[in-house]
């Protein structure tokens, strides 16, 4: 059935005024994200330990709501997914389970040998009763996943889950261990594999030749944990026991330097209160990286209890809102002048103009928000890349800034061809390793500049735009499909989301498969084969084929469907994905009720596999899908 285009002007209108609505005072988008049972048992706890070691603070306060907010939103299986919206997963029920702990205990095993606090009065909605009950769901849901509760089958199944990745497996476990869950004293934690946190203290050009066993972002949680492994459990062999001892301090040293302004590692909940309780429970309860990290997980703290995975997403939400917006013929006139150079300024501000302390970036990338936390990435240079191309109107600061953040692109290329997301050539652990859609997005953001760079930057974009069109060939799957790093889908095989993958990729190449790119345009049409063959019945898209649709999905394959251009060649493929557009234009006016009703889904993937969801992805997507259909009048 052909497009409706009243219907999808109406639907299209009435988007674009919600994303606009979503703007903040200073003209930009900040986003929400889910809250999280996983962020909100962190936090919970991370503060118990605080208070058990110093007594209770101002911030005491928020620990039994977060225990009411976690007894409220177990899920009917006894567990807890990552966000309200998720399924059960075995991580997120160990840590919530071991944060009930804290619940009407009295601890009087302090540092300083004196109570901290007595039980607390039962609290509505349920209190103590309420956590009890749902710490004993909690059990039974890990007794029949784990095959029991003795330590040795909770830490192997978490192991199974991680594998040789020990960024989340020793940060789980330690939290386990501190609340009692894996036994008592020193025995509880055998089952708390030893992180080498002395490396740490090595310069920081050789941490990505000395094979951490976490990825990158992660040095403050292999830090942390590794000196409260340290601290109850230490070596039995006395060179390593003697070289960890030496160790912490100029460690601490370190994780001190790597903590922002904010207090928050990388802005985020979980790993900021991983570190609170690790150093807090191994007898640094009073340094000054357990005071700002309690500062920040207060203020992080949500009117309902709970917290989120990561304070917001500014940086990225504000590009690809802008990217959307300007998919359409009239970007002048939704987004004027003064608007726009509003946006300009706000993100020519959010460009790292120095070496980050962090992961030692040099100067010219973005990161995923505004705040102090903040790490210069791949995705969120690339984004910024492109909108700066929307947004420049003779700005004389643009040109500056974007040569140096295409060259911050270009430095970050891996041997393989690909981009990474934080660091080059750090490891092969999952999230340090080179990726299908982190790549397409620095290569569309080179094409969007190249003929406006200094002559020798534009000569390494030829070079690594070729080296990346090779990566992307070799990573394109026999169906024609890629798989994204950031993206999952939880319903897909191994909780993948090739259809994300692939529409981004495809949407990136668009450009250069119709200058004639032969690359790109042979894998742009396997890639169109893919989306067309995975649509589901009902006409819109889900993580994979088969898989239940959502407003994301659909909205991003309809994005890189909208254009035919590229495989118009192939007369049969260029109609199925017309008639793929047309049915799934139909999908998302009627399941956004034209454009007024929004629901996330939790498709994005922080560290460590943990999902979230962010409510202006829905909204964002849409537009940008619906820009591009009534542009082209594909359909």
């Amino acid at each position: 059935m052909p497009i409706n285009r009243s219907r999808l002007d109406k639907t299209l209108h009435a988007a674009r005024q919600h994303l606009l609505a979503r703007r903040t005072p200073d003209g930009h988008w900040e986003g929400e994200l889910a809250s999280s049972a996983l962020s909100t048992a962190t936090a919970v706890w991370a503060l118990h330990v605080v208070a058990r070691e110093k007594g209770p603070g101002p911030f005491f306060a928020l620990i039994r709501p977060g225990l009411d907010w976690l007894a409220s939103h177990q899920n009917a299986d006894g567990g807890w997914g990552d966000t309200t919206r998720s399924k059960t997963n075995l991580s997120t029920t160990m840590l919530a389970w071991s944060a009930l702990a804290a619940s009407n205990r009295a601890d009087t095993h302090t540092r300083r040998g004196v109570a901290c606090y007595a039980p607390a009065a039962p609290a509505a909605p349920g209190g103590a009763d309420a956590h009890a009950e749902a710490a004993s769901r909690a059990e039974a849901y890990l007794a029949r996943e784990a095959g029991g509760l003795e330590p040795e089958r909770l830490a192997r199944a978490v192991a199974r889950r991680y594998g040789d990745d020990r960024t989340f497996s020793a940060p789980i476990l330690t939290m386990c261990a501190l609340a009692g869950r894996l036994g008592s004293g020193r025995e509880a934690w055998r089952h708390v594999r030893a992180l080498p946190f002395e490396l740490a203290a090595c310069p920081p050009s050789w941490w990505h030749r000395l094979r951490l066993p976490v990825v990158s972002y992660a040095l403050p949680a292999l830090i942390a944990v590794g000196q409260a492994r340290y601290h109850f459990r230490p070596p039995v062999c006395p060179v390593t026991r003697l070289v960890r001892h030496v160790a912490r301090r100029p460690t601490l040293a370190r994780l001190t330097s790597l903590q922002p302004e904010s207090g928050g590692f990388i802005e985020a909940v979980p790993l900021t209160s991983f570190v609170t309780m690790s150093l807090a429970a191994a007898g640094q309860a009073d340094h000054e990286v357990v005071a700002r990290g309690v500062s920040f997980l207060a203020r992080s703290a949500r009117d309902d209890g709970s917290w989120p995975i990561d304070t917001d997403l500014a940086t990225w939400v504000t590009t690809l809102a802008t990217g959307a917006l300007a998919a359409g013929p009239d970007f002048a006139a939704i987004l004027p002048n003064g608007d726009r150079r509003r946006i300009l300024d706000w993100l020519l501000g959010q460009q790292h103009r120095r070496v980050h302390p962090y992961t030692y970036a040099a100067p010219g990338g973005w990161a995923w928000t505004d705040l102090s936390g903040g790490v210069p990435d791949a995705d969120d240079t690339a984004g910024a890349l492109l909108a700066l191309r929307h947004l420049e109107a003779d700005d004389p600061r643009v040109p500056d800034a974007a040569a140096a953040g295409v060259t911050w692109l270009l430095d970050l290329q891996n041997r393989d061809g690909g981009i990474p997301t934080f660091c080059r050539g750090w490891g092969k652990l999952p999230f340090d390793r080179s990726s299908p859609d982190l790549t397409a997005h620095a290569l569309a953001a080179w094409m969007a500049w190249r003929d406006d760079l200094p002559p020798d930057v534009g000569r390494r974009v030829q070079d690594a735009a070729g080296r990346a069109l090779a990566y992307l060939e070799a990573q394109q799957s026999s169906h024609g499909a890629w798989t994204p790093l950031w993206f999952g889908n939880q319903d897909a095989p191994d909780e993948a989301n090739p259809v994300y993958g692939t529409a981004r990729v495809v949407a990136a190449l668009e450009s250069l498969a119709q200058e004639g790119v032969e690359a790109a345009g042979r894998m742009t049409a396997r890639g169109v084969a893919y989306l067309t063959s995975a649509q589901n019945d009902d006409g819109g898209w889900g993580g994979a084929a088969g898989v239940a649709s959502s407003v994301e999905e659909t909205a991003l394959a309809v994005r890189a469907l909208a254009g035919t251009d590229a495989v118009e060649s192939d007369a049969a493929l260029a109609r199925q994905a017309s008639e793929a557009v047309e049915r799934a234009v139909a999908w998302l006016i009627e399941r956004t009720r034209e454009g007024t009703v929004f629901e996330p889904a939790p498709i994005g993937l922080y560290f460590a596999r943990l999902w979230y969801f962010e409510r202006l992805y829905p909204v964002i997507f849409t537009v940008a899908a619906l820009e591009r259909v009534r542009s082209l009048g594909a359909g």
